[in-house]
């Protein structure tokens, strides 16, 4: 199991650099750039709700669950 992170491409469309959102919802860019790059073990919900107002997004659209199989596709 895995689960794809697509930060970077919600980021993209809204033209809004990693700095940009830590700055919005008030946490580091070090935090933000481990949770777009994969990297994060855990996602507080309270971070994922302020992440998805700035981004006018829902949490599907950042977090994708991915079969094992399809992982190294």
């Amino acid at each position: 199991m895995a689960i794809v992170i697509n930060l970077d491409v919600q980021l993209a469309k809204k033209k809004m650099s990693v700095a940009e959102l830590a700055a919005a919802i008030e946490i580091t860019p070090v935090n933000v750039s481990v949770l777009k790059n994969g990297r994060a073990k855990a996602v507080r919900f309270s971070t994922l709700d302020a992440i998805c107002r700035v981004l006018d997004c829902q949490p599907g659209d950042i977090l994708v669950w991915v079969p094992d199989e399809e992982v190294g596709a």
